[in-house]
C-alpha cells in the first residue's frame, strides 16, 4: 500500500518540523512576544514595537545579526531586487553561480531589457552554469570571480528548470569556495520555497543575506503580503535604505495591522511546510506509477516544497492544472488557461484557488508551455487537501492521455 511506503518519509518530515517549530517557539519566547505586539501602526510607522519584535524573532530563527520583515516587500523578486540595489554600485558585478536565475529576475538584472534594471545602472552580471551532470561547477566559480565581483547570488530552488534544488550542505560548499577566493564577497541566497524544509537555513552556513517571500513557506498561509531579508547587519541596513530612503532605513514603514498574521503564520509554518512536503511526495509517487519523470523522486531527500513532473505534452500540463484548480476552495469553477504573463518569455499556466492571491504555500501549480512540458506543483496547507488536489489532477491527466 502506498501509504505504508510513504510512512517513513512522512515521519522524517515530522521530525524536522518539530525541530524547526521548537526553534521558532523559543525565538518568540526569548523576545517576550506579547499581545500588544499584534497592534499595527499607520502613517510613518514610527515606534512600531510589534515590527521590531518580528524582526528580532526572524533574526533569531535564521541566526543572523539583523532582519527586515515588511509588508512593503511585495514578493520574493522584490525582496531580491531591494537587496541587489541596496548593496551593489555601478561597476560592481553580480555573479550567479547556479546558472540562469528565475524568470522574473531576468528583467531586474537586465538580461531581458527593462526600464530600471541593474544593467541600466552600470551593474554587471555574469553566471556560471551547472555542469552537464547538474553538479556545481566549483572551478568555474573560482575562475569567474574577479576584482569587480561584489555579490554572488545562489538560487536554492530550481525555478522553471529541472535541476535538483540545492541543499543547505551544497550551499555551504558554494559559500566556502567563494569565500576562499575573496572573503568580502557578499553571498546572497534566494531562499524561496526552501524555508523550514531542512533543520538549518543557509544563513547558518555562512550566507551574508537570505531572502524570501512571506506568502510562501514562512507565512504559514496566513500572511497576505510581505517578504523578508535576513543577514549581516550592514547588508540588511543597506537593503532597508533602498526599500525606504537613505537616512530612514528600518525606522519607518507602517505595518497596517499585519503583525498578528506574520507572527501567527510563522508559528504555524513548520507544520504547513511539512504538509506541503507530504503532498509533494504523494504526487511524485502517484505520477511515477504512471511512468512520468519526477524531480525529485518520491524517495529522494528534499530541500524545497516544489515537485516537478515532466508531463510530456502541453495537453497533459493543462489537464493537470485544471485538476488542481478544481480542487481549490476558492475559484474552483475557474478554468486556467496559458497566457502571456509579465516577466516570462513563453505563455504560462497557473492554477491556484488560494485565500491569498499568489500564495504558493497554498495548493498551486504552474508551468511554462514549452518542452519538456514540466509542471511545478507546490503547497497545500493541509495534507488532506494536497492529496485531494493530486488525486483530481491525476484523473484529469489520465483523461487527457486517452484523448
Amino acid at each position: 500500500m502506498l501509504e505504508e511506503q510513504l510512512k517513513k518519509r512522512f515521519n522524517e518530515i515530522d521530525t524536522i518540523s518539530f525541530i524547526v517549530g521548537k526553534k521558532i517557539l523559543r525565538a518568540m519566547q526569548k523576545n517576550k512576544l506579547e499581545y500588544s505586539h499584534f497592534a499595527g501602526s499607520s502613517g510613518y510607522g514610527y515606534d512600531d514595537s510589534g515590527r521590531e519584535v518580528i524582526e528580532r524573532i526572524y533574526a533569531d530563527v535564521f541566526k543572523t545579526e539583523d532582519a527586515l520583515v515588511r509588508p512593503q516587500l511585495m514578493s520574493g523578486t522584490h525582496a531580491l531586487t531591494v537587496s541587489f540595489f541596496g548593496n551593489l554600485r555601478p561597476g560592481d558585478t553580480l555573479l550567479s553561480v547556479v546558472g540562469k536565475p528565475y524568470d522574473t529576475l531576468l528583467s531586474v538584472i537586465g538580461i531581458r531589457e527593462a526600464s530600471g534594471s541593474l544593467k541600466e545602472f552600470g551593474i554587471n552580471y555574469r553566471q556560471v552554469d551547472l555542469l552537464s551532470t547538474n553538479e556545481i561547477d566549483f572551478e568555474g566559480i573560482k575562475n569567474s570571480i574577479d576584482t569587480t565581483t561584489k555579490m554572488v547570488t545562489i538560487q536554492r530552488s530550481k525555478g522553471y528548470s529541472t535541476r535538483p534544488t540545492l541543499s543547505v550542505a551544497q550551499i555551504d560548499e558554494i559559500i566556502k569556495v567563494v569565500k576562499s577566493v575573496r572573503a568580502n564577497i557578499i553571498c546572497l541566497v534566494d531562499n524561496c520555497y526552501g524555508e523550514f524544509v531542512e533543520e538549518m537555513e543557509p544563513s547558518e552556513v555562512g550566507a551574508d543575506l537570505v531572502v524570501g517571500s512571506l506568502i510562501k513557506n514562512p507565512g504559514g498561509g496566513l500572511c497576505e503580503s510581505g517578504g523578508y531579508i535576513v543577514g549581516k547587519k550592514k547588508f540588511v541596513e543597506a537593503a532597508a535604505s533602498r526599500l525606504t530612503a537613505p537616512g530612514l532605513g528600518k525606522e519607518v514603514g507602517a505595518t497596517l495591522g499585519t503583525n498578528k498574521n506574520v507572527l501567527h503564520g510563522l508559528f504555524l509554518a513548520p507544520e504547513v511546510v511539512a504538509n506541503a512536503l507530504k503532498g509533494a511526495i504523494f504526487a511524485a509517487a502517484e505520477f511515477e506509477k504512471l511512468g512520468f519523470n519526477t524531480i525529485p523522486k518520491w524517495n529522494e531527500q528534499r530541500s524545497d516544497i516544489v515537485q516537478a513532473i515532466d508531463l510530456k505534452t502541453s495537453e497533459n500540463v493543462i489537464a493537470f492544472c485544471e485538476g488542481i484548480q478544481q480542487a481549490a476552495p476558492v475559484d474552483s469553477f475557474v478554468k486556467p488557461i496559458p497566457w502571456e504573463m509579465p516577466g516570462y518569455d513563453v505563455p504560462v499556466i497557473m492554477a491556484a484557488g488560494a485565500f491569498v492571491q499568489g500564495s504558493s504555500i497554498e495548493l498551486s501549480a504552474d508551468a511554462p508551455i514549452k518542452p519538456p512540458y514540466t509542471v511545478f506543483f507546490q503547497g497545500g496547507l493541509t495534507t488532506y487537501h494536497a492529496k485531494i488536489g493530486i488525486t483530481i489532477a491525476l484523473e484529469s491527466v489520465k483523461r487527457s492521455m486517452k484523448q
